[in-house]
């Protein structure tokens, strides 16, 4: 293991920092291309990672939304859904923005939906207690309704 790939280890941000200045110097030779190329590759898992993540939330919040909320503002005449509206407000921001800053995620969308989708059912059924069995089997809403700022599905009666 040579000098730069021990930093890379012990020191991560230095060992960035380093590599950036041998790019800059045109040092081909020096740059520790193995672990760069590795590093590169985690950055962009993580960034199809972040997003599946945000689809996880938001899709957990529409599905509470299309089929609890109904029941719970029959048993709580003022409950209105406002947490989730904020949640499901917040992760469509975070998702606008990380296609803005990436835009060739979007590519991604479809498969990332569908990797989101059962950890989605599977959040919704833990905080509303309702069965896996109420929800479909696939994500019913298309990329568009997902991004939407107004779309929220019709809570079922």
């Amino acid at each position: 293991m040579n000098h730069l790939t021990t930093e890379s280890k012990t020191d991560y941000h230095a060992w960035i920092y380093n590599q950036m200045d041998l790019l800059r110097q045109r040092k081909w030779i020096d740059i520790d291309v193995d672990t760069l190329i590795e590093e590169l590759d985690s950055m962009a898992k993580r960034d199809k990672h972040e997003l599946v993540n945000h689809l996880i939330i938001l899709i957990a919040h529409l599905l509470k939304w299309q089929f609890q909320l109904t029941q719970l503002a029959q048993r709580w005449h003022t409950f209105q859904g406002s947490s989730w509206r904020r949640s499901i407000k917040e992760q469509r921001k975070q998702i606008l923005r990380q296609l803005k800053m990436s835009p060739s995620l979007k590519a991604y969308l479809d498969e990332a939906v569908a990797e989101a989708y059962p950890e989605a059912v599977d959040l919704a059924c833990d905080e509303t207690g309702l069965p896996v069995s109420i929800f479909p089997d696939v994500c019913l809403y298309t990329i568009e309704e997902l991004l939407d700022d107004s779309f929220y599905p019709q809570p079922n009666s």
